[in-house]
């Protein structure tokens, strides 16, 4: 196979020494280009608390936060799409859903209070990719809402129309767990499925965010899913926080087959900073594994992720992270984790998915404050060394551009184009 000088040029500066990489003209272009573009995140998760509460907020800075106003504003991201999450329950009753869908609508609220009341002269909630670059433009930063979870709009096919009206523009059908709506990426732990896919009702939502200008996000629902969005789909499809398969080969990360999928439908692919699925990690000490399930135990906290969220999907009070992140510091010091995956590794997930579907189709995220972060982007004030590794393997200012948030961007005025044809359908009328 004979190998592009663009290919050439990555692996040289990938195999070349770190030393002889970080000369001032390259951490010069590098600042240069950081501060010019646009730097969106696409998952970002966040407690109500946080931005809506007494200080620490999201305005003064909460030290434990990896997302906030001054870690942004440190040239740090310029855009988010914040995560209204509800974690998957196995109450699927018009209480249960409904008890879901408040906390969901706590969620709107609080981006709203943050962008409308508490800080209107730094934020403001972008609900077209007009908006974003607009916002962005004037100084600025920008709030964007995505659903990380559909179990939340219950069996009402308005709820998804209610959803967008608060501002939802991406929308996942599950996260993790089976829902109404389709089979999950967790399926893959013991082969059972509940609908081979999607359900009769997550087919309706599809073709319900196709017609009001909702990308459809991939990340969290089973690979026989998500080829089932993408095939049905009017409109590129996105996976909000997802890494490469081929790489690392965890359930929730892409094989081939749905990159490709991703590209041919003009969609994007947001390489996700998340630690256990940028890098196997080697297994912790058996002393460590024991101590940190007991620990996580005892302040009921579901799963081994690292992020906030309880047993049951809810978000923990910041009382109980606080301390449960006290805790753990002491048996990280007594029993010491794993190293963590880098940010050449993430970038080598970036490079992958770059060569395997092209430049169009690729972009970045993190999943900070729902167990993102890894050695040296581990909060938004670092996403330098992101751009830094970038310059150094030969990407250019425009390629940079597109991977920190045009990609995404132009995936979601698509996204509205498609939408405005279809209503016009709808309607009767020729499309516009």
């Amino acid at each position: 196979m004979r190998l592009s000088t663009r290919a050439l040029t990555l692996l040289a500066v990938a195999a070349a020494p770190l030393a002889a990489q970080d000369d001032p003209k390259l951490l010069e272009r590098a600042r240069a280009i950081h501060a010019k573009v646009l730097k969106l995140d696409t998952h970002v998760d966040f407690a109500p608390s946080a931005m809506t509460g007494p200080p620490p907020n999201y305005v003064t800075g909460i030290p434990r936060n990896q997302v906030d106003l001054p870690k942004m504003l440190a040239n740090g991201l310029d855009a988010v799409f914040f995560s209204i999450y509800t974690g998957q329950r196995q109450d699927f009753t018009d209480s249960g859903y409904a008890r879901a869908r408040a906390e969901d609508i706590a969620k709107f609220d609080a981006v709203h209070a943050l962008a409308e009341r508490i800080a209107p002269d730094k934020i403001a909630i972008a609900y077209t990719a007009a908006d974003a670059t607009r916002i962005f433009r004037s100084g600025k930063k920008v709030a964007l809402m995505g659903v990380e979870n559909g179990y939340p709009l219950g069996e009402d096919i308005a709820n998804v129309r209610d959803f967008y009206q608060r501002g939802a523009r991406y929308l996942s059908l599950a996260h993790n767990g089976h829902n109404q709506l389709s089979d999950s990426n967790t399926g893959e732990q013991d082969n059972v499925w509940k609908w081979n896919g999607l359900s009769p009702m997550g087919r309706r939502v599809v073709q319900e965010a196709n017609v009001l200008g909702i990308m459809l996000d991939i990340s969290h629902p089973s690979k026989v899913a998500n080829m089932q969005v993408m095939g049905m789909s009017m409109a590129p499809v996105i996976a909000s926080h997802s890494a490469i398969r081929n790489i690392c080969n965890h359930s929730r990360n892409l094989d081939d087959d749905q990159l490709h999928a991703i590209a041919d439908g003009g969609g994007v692919v947001q390489v996700v900073a998340f630690n256990a699925y940028i890098k196997t990690p080697p297994p912790a000490s058996p002393e460590r594994t024991a101590a940190l399930a007991k620990l996580r135990q005892e302040f009921g906290l579901g799963g081994g992720g690292g992020g906030a969220r309880g047993a049951g999907g809810a978000q923990a009070s910041d009382s109980v992270m606080n301390e449960f992140r006290r805790r753990q510091a002491e048996l990280d010091a007594k029993y010491p984790p794993p190293p963590r995956a880098t940010v050449r590794d993430f970038v080598d997930h970036i490079d992958y998915a770059v060569k395997m579907i092209g430049i169009d189709h690729v972009g970045i995220s993190s999943d900070f404050d729902g167990g993102g972060g890894i050695e040296g982007y581990s909060n938004a004030s670092e996403s330098i060394n992101v751009t830094i590794e970038l310059v150094r393997r030969g990407y250019s200012e425009r390629d940079i551009e597109k991977l920190w948030g045009g990609n995404l961007l132009r995936v979601m005025a698509q996204v509205e184009k498609v939408a405005k044809q279809l209503q016009a359908q709808q309607r009767g009328q020729p499309k516009p």
